[in-house]
């Protein structure tokens, strides 16, 4: 069946859930320093009641009708703070509010602030009390791992100890729109600041975002306005610069070619009751432009602020329609194909005109109600949400912000249960920087909120490196074709614990320079759109990472078309699983003798490469791709007990091509594809990131069945509880040697992908594979009430022979029920 290409194929109930105990040990122990215990422990009990002394006669001093004190706690140079014990977790008042990291030298330094109610300040003089008396010769002091991790305990710094930016971005004199995050997300507690804030006449901004235990407001402060705050309230956890979004210089060469939006509207074949849109967030669109007036209708072009009108000020949005309805605009153009337009358009004006343009704003609270504008005017679309929006500095570094973290909420429907698949830039290269290619790029971050979890963040590569034009005799591209964009940006500077972004790379144009300095990005080099102003010119050139999402925007709406029934994590996860790296983006990054470690570091590049359409919506005889969607519970409490555990994993003994596979030569050599992909609830603040305060509610991994092993070893060796009692490890090996990336790679984030290589007798005895939950806060903060809640999840599996006269399809098919499978045409 050469060149044929089928649907995937959906496999249903064909998991059986197990009850799962994870092998892991809980990890390493902290690394704290030895202490002389009653020379420490009296240290200590005097900085803590000189600290408190401090606080309360500075709020004396100014009358405040404080309940509690602020105090900070720091670790030693080097060392590790144990923060998860300086939180009373049982009456739930003596609150961890902040953590955070500096340098001393060279070396690291850990300071928490605290807040302790008045009625508990002997709670940590008890701690350090215990810790003396306890002088037991074989065990540790009591409380010894929290009391030998401090190296001091201080007043909180007024702004200091809460700032989690740059010190140097604190707000002088003339004041600057900062984000307050609040310690808890009781209304009372939000009331409670909001008079606050009427009472020091201090300016706020629209909007509200909640979080587990958190709640964000934008204010307009300088830095003794944040002083005053931190010492008349007892609700302030951290304080952080509002973003700033910048606007694309669009300076470029415009071409009025009406003729070919004629040609191109007479071969347009229109769905004239679209189910799947792709809602654009940006300037507006002007869909009088005849080309997206077909996809566009007035009706869904809508504002945030009605004020603000639903027109295009900028055009960017304008460019994002144009390849978000066409994908490669500039093709359908040139050929003389038909076109189908099976999804439809929606415009929600997120970036005001001017004078507001440069006002800064909570955007998560204005992207969730401009998400909210569309879903109100019409609840039954299958939608995308595509934003080409980010912020102009690079200092999150990974870590989640108030934006992500509300984009993370509304991909896992945390208001109506409503999932949503987002789709984001990476943001743009400094252009300053853009000719030092590709060190500047390397170490350029993605920009917020395209740390997000749950979105689909989309950086760029380019197939343009070829110059014609006269006008640019003697300029050289900078990147070779399939390499990565100039304009891109990566993850390869943030630490471990956070996701890989991008996660793919699509066409985001080139740059050519004269080798002086001087560099540009004409049409040969640039993709093609829509122009806000058709009066003036019908086109115009577009690219960066903006071009690339709007294009991958429209990639998603071809699946959802084909396969209207799959889940917005299955989307992400057919975009990611089609991936491949091009030759040039691994000649760019690898050695000539790649390791897993070279490989992660890639990732943190162009994430998992670029998508391939057909491959993302079809299989063919000898490439097959089985998807599951399922629903598990990660956790359980024990009966009887306080305790919370582990509670399931799901095993699939998939419908497995083994006789097929079996009857291959020894010297085939074969692939087989693996993504999981599911969606996190955000628990954001900066708390350290580990035990409890773990940003994600809950993780999956995925883990195969080894040629080696039968299927009740291998379970014996992922899963604790299907051991009997004091059975220890079954003795066999996982199948990490087959795996390109491996779990270390692979494993961050809320999507995880990596590609099995080896031969066919193998890969035929590893048909049986494993979902099973890992730590997360929904277990760890139980409190909350979330402990038992289900998530969903969605794994694609593939297996790619070479040889396109192999069937692997039929034989699968058969066994799901499918007697006559049937081509696409």
């Amino acid at each position: 069946m050469p060149n044929k290409r089928f649907q995937h194929l959906f496999i249903k109930e064909a998991h059986t859930a197990k009850n799962f105990t994870s092998t892991s040990s809980g990890g390493t122990k902290p690394r704290i320093p030895v202490r002389e215990i009653e020379a420490h422990s009296r240290f200590l009990q005097e900085k803590f009641n000189a600290a408190w002394t401090q606080a309360q006669n500075k709020q004396a001093v100014i009358h405040a009708a404080r309940e509690g004190v602020y105090i900070e706690f720091k670790g030693d140079p080097g060392y590790e703070l144990v923060t998860k014990s300086l939180e009373d977790m049982r009456s739930k008042r003596i609150r961890l509010l902040n953590v955070r990291t500096e340098k001393e030298g060279e070396l690291p330094v850990i300071y928490a602030t605290v807040y302790v109610p008045n009625d508990k300040k002997n709670h940590f003089l008890k701690k350090i009390q215990e810790y003396a008396a306890e002088k037991l010769e074989t065990d540790p002091p009591k409380n010894a791992s929290l009391i030998n991790s401090i190296a001091d305990i201080r007043e909180a710094i007024m702004v200091e100890s809460f700032w989690q930016d740059k010190k140097e971005l604190i707000p002088s004199t003339d004041g600057a729109w900062c984000e307050v995050w609040l310690s808890s997300d009781k209304e009372a507690v939000l009331q409670r600041f909001n008079d606050l804030l009427v009472r020091e006449e201090i300016r706020a901004a629209d909007g509200l975002i909640k979080f587990p235990e958190r709640m964000v407001k934008l204010i307009f402060v300088n830095k003794r306005q944040l002083e005053r705050l931190t010492t008349l309230s007892d609700d302030i956890a951290e304080y952080r610069l509002a973003k700033e979004t910048a606007a694309l210089l669009l300076e470029m060469e415009n071409k009025d070619q009406m003729e070919w939006v004629k040609d191109l509207l007479s071969r347009c074949q229109v769905n004239p009751n679209p189910n799947v849109s792709v809602c654009i967030l940006d300037s507006g669109v002007n869909n009088g432009h005849p080309l997206l007036s077909l996809v566009l209708n007035n009706d869904d072009c809508q504002a945030v602020d009605n004020s603000w009108g639903v027109d295009d000020h900028d055009g960017h949005g304008t460019l994002m329609a144009g390849l978000s309805a066409y994908g490669d605009l500039l093709a359908c153009l040139f050929n003389n194909q038909a076109v189908r337009l099976y999804h439809c358009l929606e415009s929600v004006k997120m970036l005001p005109p001017p004078p507001q343009k440069n006002e800064v704003k909570l955007w998560g609270y204005i992207t969730d109600q401009a998400v909210s504008k569309a879903e109100i005017k019409a609840p039954e679309r299958k939608r995308i949400v595509c934003m080409a929006i980010t912020s102009t500095d690079t200092r999150d570094q990974g870590r989640p912000s108030s934006w992500s973290g509300r984009i993370d909420q509304l991909a896992i429907g945390e208001d109506n249960g409503n999932k949503r698949l987002f789709i984001i830039s990476a943001g743009n290269m400094d252009i300053d920087s853009i000719l030092n290619y590709p060190d500047a790029q390397e170490i350029e971050s993605v920009h917020d909120p395209a740390q997000s979890w749950n979105a689909l963040v989309v950086g760029a590569y380019t197939k343009f490196d070829q110059i014609t034009d006269r006008t640019f005799a003697g300029f050289i591209p900078v990147a070779k074709a399939g390499g990565l964009s100039p304009f891109s940006t990566t993850s390869q500077t943030w630490e471990g614990k956070w996701p890989v972004k991008p996660d793919i790379v699509m066409e985001g144009g080139n740059v050519i320079h004269d080798g002086k300095g001087f560099w540009d990005h004409p049409g040969e080099v640039s993709l093609l759109s829509t122009y806000r102003d058709t009066t003036k010119s019908h086109f115009r050139l577009f690219n960066m990472t903006s071009a690339a999402t709007a294009q991958a925007a429209w990639f998603a709406a071809q699946i959802q078309n084909i396969y209207p029934d799959i889940w917005p994590e299955t989307i992400r996860a057919l975009m990611v699983h089609s991936s491949e790296w091009t030759d040039t983006l691994k000649a760019q990054f690898l050695p000539a003798q790649p390791t897993k470690t070279d490989y992660s570091r890639l990732l943190r590049i162009c994430g998992y490469g670029v998508p391939n359409l057909t491959r993302a919506l079809y299989s063919a005889a000898n490439n097959l791709t089985l998807i599951a969607q399922s629903e598990l519970q990660p956790y359980d409490r024990e009966e009887g007990a306080s305790n919370y555990k582990t509670k399931e994993m799901h095993l699939y003994d998939l419908p497995w091509p083994k006789e097929v596979l079996q009857e291959l030569p020894p010297d085939i050599k074969v692939q087989m594809r693996i993504t999981l992909s599911y969606f996190v609830e955000p628990g954001p603040g900066e708390i350290g990131w580990r035990d409890r305060y773990r940003y994600a509610s809950h993780a999956l991994r995925f883990d195969i069945k080894s040629p080696s092993e039968t299927k009740e070893l291998f379970q014996k060796r992922i899963n604790l509880a299907a051991r009997e009692e004091k059975e220890g490890h079954p003795g066999t090996q996982g199948a990490s040697d087959h795996w390109t990336i491996g779990s270390n790679g692979r494993d961050k984030g809320s999507i995880h992908s990596d590609i099995w290589d080896g031969n066919a007798a193998d890969l035929a005895e590893s048909g049986v594979i494993a979902v099973y939950p890992v730590i997360g806060w929904w277990r760890e903060r139980a409190y909350l009430g979330r402990w038992n809640q289900k998530c969903r999840y969605s794994i694609i599996v593939s297996i790619m022979t070479p040889e396109e006269k192999i069937d692997i399809y039929t034989p699968v098919a058969h066994k799901i029920g499918i007697a006559v499978p049937i081509p696409i045409s």
